[in-house]
Order: structure tokens, then sequence, then C-alpha cells
């Protein structure tokens, strides 16, 4: 978390600096720190679900981290839920996704991400925005003692990441910095 802090403070001030010379476009070097500070951000959010998704994570300790997972998430983003049992992808509001997740009915939940990587570039937008997609594997596993359910998938999904200039005042004076954000997580494949 220190190291995410750290990473933050850099891309922050770095980015007032090349702000001022009143840029849009993402330089080379620039691109590169949104790009690790985007992956930085699919990576925690990976370790939010895993705990929020424990059964040995208390409620109190669930709601928090939930809240700090939500600050990742661009307004209105959705999550896709998909399973073996049906073609069907259920999309939930972020909030709502992680309530769901911690009151899934297994005694145990493993959820764990791995082989992430971009599969788009940044593409600028109308707007000013880039956009880019990172794309995820999620391995999930839960277990019920009580019915002796056990439940195995692996979900491909694809997060939309959004680049934008925002601005902060910091000793009175406004400096411009560029904002990752995660958007709408949408599966596009699951199997056993």
């Amino acid at each position: 978390m220190k190291k995410h802090i750290q990473a933050f403070i850099l891309l922050f001030f770095a980015t007032g600096l090349i702000a001022t010379a009143q840029s849009d476009n993402i330089s080379p070097q620039r691109k590169q720190a949104i790009d690790s500070l985007a992956l930085e951000k699919v990576k925690d959010l990976s370790k939010y679900i895993s705990i929020i998704g424990s059964k040995e994570t208390q409620f109190s300790e669930a709601n928090r981290v939930m809240d700090r997972a939500e600050e990742l998430f661009a307004p209105g983003s959705e999550m896709g839920v998909s399973s073996l049992s049906s073609q069907d992808v259920a999309y939930y509001p972020v909030r709502r996704y992680f309530e769901r997740l911690m009151a899934l009915n297994y005694d145990n939940v493993t959820i764990s991400w791995y082989d992430i990587h971009y599969i788009s570039d940044l593409e600028r937008q109308p707007d000013g925005r880039y956009v880019g997609v990172v794309t995820i594997y999620q391995r999930f596993e839960g277990t019920s003692v009580e019915t002796g359910l056990n439940y195995k998938d692996t979900t491909k999904k694809d997060i939309t990441i959004y680049v934008e200039k925002k601005q902060t005042q910091v000793a009175g004076r406004t400096i411009e910095f560029w904002d990752v954000m995660l958007g709408d997580i949408r599966v596009t494949e699951t199997s056993a």
C-alpha cells in the first residue's frame, strides 16, 4: 500500500509539471507511468475482491475494503458475473457486486486473478479522455462443508480503463494531473 501511495504522489507531481505546459497529449514516459498506475489499480482491486469474498473477513473490515475498492471506479461502472450453469452474464453496479460477493452461500471462497495485461493501447476520445482495456483471468472456488457443494470456474474479464485530466489545489495553486479510473468489467469467457 505504501508503494502505491508513493507511486501516486510521484505521478501526481510529475503530471502537474507536464500539465503546466497546457498539453493534453500523453508523452511516452507519462504513458508508461499511467500504464503502471492502471495495472497497480487492477492488482489492488484483485486484493480487495479476495478480502471481500473471504468468509474469514469480518463484516466491518469487508465494508471498509468495499469503500476503498469503490474509489477505484468511475461513476456508474458495472461488474459482470457468470457461471458454468448459464450462458447469461449478469451486470451489477460495483457496490452491489461486492455485497453479493460477500453474501455468497459458501463456507470458503477463494478468488485469484492472474495473467493481467493490456489488450488495447490507450486511445484518445473526443472528450479528451483516454480509454484502454486490461484483460485478466479470475479463478473462483467456492466450497460448502455442510452441503458438499464445490464450485470452480475460470473467467476471462476485460476491464475498461479511463485516463483523464483533473485539477486539484496545492498551496493555493491549481495543478492539473492525469488520473486513472476503472470502468466496466465485462465477462468475455467462462470455463471450468
